[in-house]
């Protein structure tokens, strides 16, 4: 009240608006009010001379609410209305919100007494002053619900917030209808149940809506998506956004390139010098390739560590822009289909990618085919996902050739790929490396690359190269492009002298030079120079696999003579092949090897003492031929030429040699084979190997005679042919278990 009594004009608080609503002509003292927060009013008592009936105040204020309408902020379309409550309003907070619809039930005045129903005429009369009525609806004449009730269905909720606390508790007198006795109206709000004709006919179709829905999903994610991502693609091919190619950065580069030099960059630089000089002509050639417009791969393969990515991406396609390198690695290393999905995705900078909503897609799948019978549609195979990242980038790198083409040039109103054949230099260039890495778990991953590959190429969209180290590849790219040649380079070991002249180059960039101007070596050797005593015949050693050299000309600038590195690169290597091929478990057994140590045991053995060995000759030996872990020789070598343990040549399309996998490797070998007690312990797993072949064989043949003997007429010639070989096996059981009582006092006297 006392808000109320000094509330001022333009004051904003709620309670001002009952003030103003209240005019000084109404006969009336205000004496308390009861907000009903809920409800969006108030309820205003007041006392009023005897004289003047309630009715003529409330039309007082009607009035002057009409002539002066008082409008909340909270409200300034319709103004403050006001009522004179007839019944007994019932102040509840019960968690109950105000409806259109009004539920009024006709109970007696006194409890035991009866009520009487009123007719919808006398409903109208008495609620149609608080607002417009849509609807009034009886109870239906056999319905035993009691109290009797009635709805009344107004325009407006306000409407109906009026009526109920004006009306709630009035006594309905004889005279309006009410009965002799007078019936009381209790009200509350009432729900409409309102009819869903278009819902209904949604949950009711569902073979029908989910495509539907799927379809408008599809689409709307084709829409917003696509073109982000197809921008995406091109950013990363152009290098758009890359810092290296802004201005500023090139140019504080060029500014503290004094500063931020390092020897070892120099010196990795001069000693590739050397060799891009040696291969300048295989690097012109693909240069050449690149400017010709036939529509085929180009193949650069080598043995890893021999240098194809820095001959591809640093000499043959330096300074050329729009260059995408899809590297096969990660996406072949990845675990499930959503990493593949995501790294495939970032190789060819496909964002934003949403990896995880495979897997939801398939968990909404089977959860409405269990429950509808129908198949969403939702859930992608990995071919697919794989299919759309590839055509999305198609159709970037389509964007980036042709976004140079002016609408003045001559040949402007030629097609795209009628444009792009004839600009072969316009075309952006795809470089695929580690093709074919791990190929044995990851077919459809390097078949959809070959394939979107092949689609790059036949419709001069962009050139492509492929980087592998298997010499296998024309098996896969075949495929794709089954009447084309190949454009294909081979990359060896760099030979002696080139190596040679590496290392050097290598070593002359990272010295400095003293007061009499010769180099000095940056090593702790007396006088400061490198010692290079034996660089000849550790080059030998060591081959040709640029790698390796890198590693030994590190060394050797460390301080380290030929031979200590050499030495030390070889026990390193060994170390390795122990680790990877040779210890137990590194069997077909685990799921990741398709070898048996014995099979590569066999392999460092025979290699240690040759340069090469004949395909033939390996598989019927009887550690390929007669395995009890992997009887497949076939498998078990490619195996291992695919851990790079050794390489498989092959002439005229067939394996006829295996040779070591990397030039280290046969000195590695001879070390290994040089320690007694690791050679013993193989030999005899080998032995025990190859004895368990035979005594299988012994097995089976005295099982063919026991039943040749069980017959009553034998064949001579089969019982002697069973018994020879019964002697073979036997005979060499026993050359076997002398040699296995060797190595076992072997290994019980060395360490």
């Amino acid at each position: 009240m006392k808000r109320f009594e000094n509330s001022t004009p333009g004051s904003l608080d709620p309670i001002n608006m009952v003030r103003r609503a209240v005019p000084d002509t109404a006969p009336a003292k205000v004496t308390e009010i009861l907000p009903r927060l809920k409800d969006g009013g108030a309820f205003v008592k007041f006392n009023h001379p005897a004289d003047v009936p309630a009715q003529e105040i409330e039309e007082i204020v009607i009035k002057s609410l009409q002539e002066k309408p008082v409008r909340p902020l909270f409200s300034p379309l319709r103004g403050v209305q006001a009522g004179l409550v007839k019944g007994i309003p019932w102040l509840e907070d019960l968690h109950r919100f105000p409806d259109d619809r009004l539920r009024v039930e006709f109970v007696p005045k006194d409890p035991g007494g009866e009520a009487v129903e009123l007719s919808q005429e006398t409903l109208y009369s008495l609620f149609r002053r608080y607002g417009k009525i849509a609807e009034i609806t009886s109870q239906p004449w056999d319905s035993k619900v009691v109290p009797k009730f009635a709805y009344v269905d107004f325009a407006s909720v306000r409407d109906s917030i009026m009526a109920r606390n004006c009306l709630h508790g009035f006594v309905v007198p004889e005279e309006l209808g009410g009965g002799k006795l007078g019936t009381r109206l209790r009200m509350s709000y009432e729900e409409r149940a309102k009819s869903h004709p278009t819902w209904g006919w949604i949950s009711s179709h569902p073979r029908i809506v989910i495509p539907v829905i799927v379809a408008l999903i599809t689409g709307f994610t084709v829409i917003i998506f696509d073109p982000i991502r197809s921008f995406s693609i091109k950013a990363y091919v152009t290098g758009k956004f890359r810092l290296s190619n802004s201005r500023l950065y090139r140019w504080l580069r060029k500014r503290t390139s004094h500063i931020l030099s390092f020897r070892r960059e120099k010196a990795d630089q001069a000693g590739l010098n050397a060799i891009w000089t040696h291969r300048k002509d295989l690097i012109n050639q693909i240069q050449k390739w690149l400017m010709e417009t036939s529509e085929t791969f180009i193949v650069i393969q080598g043995p890893r560590g021999s240098g194809k990515k820095e001959l591809v991406l640093e000499q043959a396609l330096k300074g050329r822009d729009n260059v995408l390198v899809l590297d096969c690695k990660p996406v072949a290393e990845a675990r499930g289909e959503a990493a593949t999905i995501k790294r495939m995705a970032f190789a060819v900078g496909y964002r934003p990618i949403f990896s995880y909503a495979n897997s939801i897609s398939s968990m909404v799948d089977l959860a409405l085919q269990s429950t509808t019978g129908v198949k969403a549609g939702f859930s992608e195979t990995l071919e697919s996902q794989l299919q759309k990242i590839l055509q999305t980038t198609a159709g970037a790198l389509t964007e980036i050739g042709i976004s140079s083409r002016q609408k003045d040039d001559s040949d402007a109103s030629l097609p795209v790929d009628a444009y792009l054949e004839a600009h072969p230099e316009k075309r952006p260039v795809v470089v695929i490396d580690n093709f074919l890495h791990k190929s044995s778990g990851n077919a459809i991953v390097y078949d959809k690359i070959a394939e979107w590959a092949a689609a790059l190429v036949q419709s001069n969209i962009a050139h492509v190269i492929f980087l592998t180290d298997d010499s296998s590849y024309s098996k896969s790219l075949s495929k794709s492009l089954p009447d084309r040649v190949f454009r294909q380079a081979a990359l060896g070991d760099l030979s002696p002298d080139v190596a040679k002249r590496f290392i050097l180059s290598h070593l002359g960039s990272g010295e400095a030079e003293d007061g009499s101007g010769e180099p000095r070596g940056k090593g702790p050797r007396p006088g400061g120079r490198v010692d290079l005593t034996g660089l000849d015949d550790c080059i030998g050693t060591l081959g040709g696999r640029l790698n390796d050299l890198e590693f030994l000309a590190r060394r050797l600038a460390a301080g380290q003579s030929p031979k200590q590195a050499v030495d030390e690169i070889t026990e390193q290597s060994a170390s390795e092949i122990l680790k990877m091929f040779l210890l137990p478990g590194k069997t077909a057994g685990n799921g990741e090897h398709r070898w048996s140590v014995e099979q590569a045991w066999h392999l460092v053995k025979a290699l240690a003492s040759s340069e090469s060995l004949r395909y033939n000759e390996v598989l019927l030996h009887d550690t390929f031929a007669s395995s009890t872990t992997y009887p497949d020789g076939e498998s078990a070598l490619e195996g291992l030429a695919n851990a790079e343990l050794i390489t498989v040549n092959s002439v005229n399309g067939r394996p006829s040699s295996v040779t070591v996998g990397k030039p280290v490797y046969a000195a590695a070998f001879r070390l290994l084979l040089g320690d007694a007690v690791l050679a013993a312990r193989l030999d005899l797993a080998v032995l025990a190997e190859l004895a368990k072949g035979e005594a299988k064989k012994i097995d089976k043949a005295e099982a063919e005679l026991a039943l040749l003997a069980t017959l009553p007429k034998q064949v001579a010639s089969r019982v002697s042919y069973l018994r020879s070989k019964l002697e073979g096996a036997q005979n060499k059981v026993e050359e076997y278990e002398k040699e296995i009582a060797r190595l076992k006092k072997v290994l019980a006297s060395e360490y």
